[in-house]
């Protein structure tokens, strides 16, 4: 496996691993509960619900990878440039950039 020194090198191979577009929404909705879950922790200054925002994130996003893209996530290589890929991966899907 090639080192990525670089999120511009290393975005194209993330996008390579999310061929499936179930994959690919399981992101988006996993994406999504975490920005509503960081919006009712903050709103309701329950700060404990924070504990789950790995949980919600990642747990959609793996079931996508191990039950329909059939790849290892690449949040295990690269921790840092997979969640900035998720969330560039995010933007690009919400305003039409990557289909849905």
């Amino acid at each position: 496996m090639d080192r990525y020194t670089t999120f511009r090198d290393f975005y194209p191979f993330y996008l390579s691993q999310h061929q499936d577009r179930t994959c690919r929404r399981l992101h988006v909705v996993g994406s999504l509960t975490v920005l509503a879950l960081l919006a009712y922790a903050v709103g309701t200054q329950q700060w404990q619900a924070l504990w789950a925002l790995p949980v919600v994130g990642y747990g959609f996003a793996w079931v996508g990878h191990f039950r329909f893209e059939r790849n290892r996530p690449a949040t295990f290589t690269y921790p840092l440039y997979s969640l900035m890929g998720d969330w560039v991966m995010f933007w690009q899907t919400i305003t039409g950039r990557l289909p849905l």
